[in-house]
């Protein structure tokens, strides 16, 4: 069998093939990033979740230790706060998610 002669298709070495060969690359990361409000967005998020459950629980649990009835704002910061956090949440993973252009 005969030696196979492999030929190179560049014709020129391979730094000078390629721009970035061997470049430094720029540094991307910045201390300063475009989305600082989505920062914040979860913590919020959770937080308003949070306070739901808790009134939920809240409403289930006064009766059982006093004989009084749950307060109408307990009801309504459970009706706000619960679905508010899960909305925000999604909104958060949604905008989070998202590419930077």
């Amino acid at each position: 069998m005969q030696d196979a002669i492999f030929v190179e298709s560049t014709p020129v070495t391979i730094p000078e093939a390629h721009q970035f060969y061997g470049a430094a690359m720029p540094d991307s990361s910045s201390d300063r990033s475009p989305r600082r409000a989505a920062d914040r967005l979860l913590p919020l998020a959770v937080g308003l979740f949070a306070i739901g459950l808790v009134a939920i629980l809240a409403i289930f649990l006064i009766p059982v230790f006093s004989d009084a009835h749950p307060g109408l704002w307990l009801y309504l910061v459970a009706m706000v706060a619960t679905p508010g956090g899960l909305l925000l949440a999604i909104v958060f993973a949604l905008w989070s998610g998202r590419r930077a252009r």
